[in-house]
This record gives C-alpha cells, structure tokens and sequence, in this order.
C-alpha cells in the first residue's frame, strides 16, 4: 500500500506535492483516509537568494503573495474546490 502511494508521486509531476499513507490500525472504527497529499513550500529547496532574482510587477506580487516567481506556490483550499463545484453554472452574488 505505501509503494501504491510513492508510485503516485510521479504522476503529479510537481516537486512541491507529496503524498503519503496513514497507518491504518487493524481496530480502527474509522475507514481508512486512503492516500493524502501536502504541499511543501518553494523557499525549502532555496539555500540562499541569488542576486539579480527576477521579480514580479508590485501589483502582480501583491496577488500572488511573493515577489520572486520562484518563490511562488499555487495553493487551492479545498473549501475554494468546493465552492466551486457547488456554483458551477450556478449565478453568483454579483452576477444578481
């Protein structure tokens, strides 16, 4: 079940998400998770700063959350994931 978990490592194809597999004990009362993923933030596989970095627009850095585009990690909650399933084709509040 773990190896399951490792081999679907690669098919995600970002080095910033990793997966994994909760011990499932033999008397749990709970189903099992299954395989859960995480991100890991950019600035771990950064030792130091670079000189001469390139750097966002002031108004794109302030959307993104970062100066740098290598610092930069796409985050969806799964609250927004929802969210979005549930409005899909739906009129939003300011739509009406």
């Amino acid at each position: 079940m773990i190896k399951e978990a490792f081999r679907l490592k690669d098919p995600l194809k970002d080095p910033q998400v990793r997966a994994y597999v909760p011990f499932v004990g033999p008397f749990d009362p709970c189903k099992p998770l299954g395989i859960r993923t995480y991100l890991v933030p950019p600035q771990l596989f950064i030792p130091f700063q670079p000189m001469g970095w390139p750097q966002y627009s002031p108004a794109e850095a302030l959307r993104l959350g970062t100066l740098w585009p290598a610092l930069y990690s796409p985050y969806t909650s799964k609250k927004t994931k929802e969210r979005a399933v549930v409005n899909d084709g739906e009129g939003t509040a300011e739509s009406l």
